[in-house]
């Protein structure tokens, strides 16, 4: 006759409860993983356009990364070049552009700010007027040049400019006060940006 072992015993139940514990452990794993692929859909699936990179702005007047002509230039006759934009995302009220220096000695230097541009423009002509505003609406502040409207690139001799055309799609009308610059439209653009898109040209001398 086997002797009692109170140990042994006492091993086995704990055996026994660890046995129970890893399989309830491995059950909840495989429910949650189960809800997560049928219930838990990605917020922006594999392979779907994100709303905010969806738009693209282009220019004819130069490829993008390529060299600017010398007409968009102070040391020409110092036009805008022409841009083109495709569809902004639903919701689109107005547009705004900067155009940015980030290569100049005082550091980021303003060529263009220019805010509500109606919703249903895709493109601005070559030589846009440099009045603080246009007969569609358009306001145009004043750059680091303390001019209004557009400032081409005048960089000083030495190593080419980047210059960073950029497009915004907004979900409102911005109230801003006439000759307002970049700071001031970048504070009111702040949580209204549906879509951003940009195109950026060189210029050295």
């Amino acid at each position: 006759m086997k002797s009692f072992s109170p140990h042994r015993n006492r091993n086995l139940r704990f055996s026994y409860s660890l046995i129970a514990f890893s399989v309830a452990l491995l059950l909840l794993t495989i429910s949650r993983s189960a809800y997560t692929r049928v219930f838990a859909a990605p917020a922006n699936p594999a392979g779907a356009e994100d709303p905010a990179m969806s738009m693209t702005l282009s220019s004819p007047s130069f490829p993008n990364g390529g060299n600017i002509q010398k007409q968009f230039t102070c040391d020409g006759a110092d036009l805008s070049p022409q841009l083109s934009w495709t569809d902004p995302p639903a919701g689109t009220k107005t547009f705004a552009i900067l155009v940015d220096d980030p290569d100049a000695p005082a550091g980021n230097w303003n060529h263009w700010t220019a805010w509500n541009l109606p919703p249903t423009l895709r493109s601005l002509p070559e030589g846009v007027p440099k009045t603080a505003q246009l007969p569609d609406g358009t306001e145009q502040g004043t750059n680091d040049f303390r001019k209004p409207g557009y400032n081409g690139p005048c960089p000083p001799p030495g190593m080419p400019h980047r210059y960073f055309f950029k497009l915004f799609a907004l979900d409102t009308k911005l109230e801003l006060k006439p000759n307002s610059g970049k700071h001031a439209l970048e504070a009111a653009m702040t949580g209204h940006v549906l879509a951003q898109a940009e195109h950026m040209g060189r210029f050295g001398r």
